[in-house]
């Protein structure tokens, strides 16, 4: 992984960490996670004319993408109203780079070197471990943390294969925006009824900011998966969790103690070491 991947990884993890603060620290989680996709969508569309469009090929991964994606959207939001984003981010992201690790070797013929495996297994280590500090946390809320791991796992291998096809990674980007945004409008307005366009008229500017967030943090990692291994990507951007972290001390004032900061530091070693692979 050269220089320039390492260090826009690094930037598409902060900006992801920065989404899900706002999700958190919004009123109500549903409407702002809502917002995002929405937003995301809307500047999609209005970018789509200045890029290339994905090749043909590359549909059916969109198309599950889509799926994943609003099963990601949903158990977002439900997570945080069940729990801190200090605890349930870290669980949500924390186990998913192993997964991409194991079943990445299969579905993309990617041997990684001891140093890598070191390295993810480090980021993956230190993330999990937060779940030990999440004992007092509602039980229902870890458990959506967890089956989300399982759905980001998914899209993540569903889009690196579908990138890879595309030929056109902002292209296919933009259109997973795209096609997200239906069935969760379609998702919220049977949760919430016609009152939805009210509640998301009073949350446009968090999903604007939310939208671009999200859109330009995980365009940058899918470019990325056509220039180095996808467990590696997958693994370094899950390196938002340090910058979650301290959002969630010094913005959502939530507590952070020692043990969550050496997790942290754990995870830092980890980014540090695929460095070096």
């Amino acid at each position: 992984m050269t220089a320039t991947v390492f260090i826009l990884v690094l930037c598409a993890a902060a900006l992801h960490a920065g989404w899900n603060a706002i999700v958190k620290g919004s009123g109500d989680k549903f409407v702002a996670a809502v917002a995002i996709c929405l937003s995301a969508a809307l500047i999609a569309i209005l970018a789509l004319p200045f890029v290339t469009a994905p090749a043909r090929e590359s549909w059916r991964y969109i198309s599950a993408s889509m799926v994943l994606q609003t099963t990601y959207f949903s158990l977002v939001a439900a997570a945080y109203r069940r729990a801190d984003m200090s605890l349930a981010y870290p669980i949500m992201r924390g186990g998913a780079p192993m997964i991409v690790a194991l079943a990445s070797g299969l579905l993309f013929a990617e041997a990684l070197t001891l140093t890598g495996w070191l390295g993810i297994s480090l980021i993956s280590g230190g993330i999990l471990s937060l779940a030990v500090l999440a004992r007092k946390a509602s039980r229902a809320g870890l458990g959506l943390a967890l089956l989300n791991t399982c759905v980001i796992a998914s899209y993540t291998l569903t889009d690196a294969a579908g990138v890879r096809l595309s030929g056109a990674p902002i292209g296919y980007t933009l259109w997973v925006c795209i096609v997200t945004a239906p069935p969760v409008l379609v998702l919220a307005l049977w949760r919430r009824g016609p009152a939805l366009f009210g509640q998301l008229a009073r949350s446009w500017r968090d999903g604007l900011i939310g939208g671009a967030g999200t859109m330009t943090s995980y365009g940058v990692a899918l470019w990325a998966m056509t220039l180095a291994p996808v467990a590696m990507v997958a693994a370094l951007r899950e390196t938002s969790i340090i910058f979650a972290t301290a959002l969630s001390a010094l913005v959502l004032g939530e507590k952070v103690g020692p043990g969550r900061v050496a997790a942290v530091v754990i995870i830092a070693l980890g980014a540090a070491t695929l460095r070096l692979s």
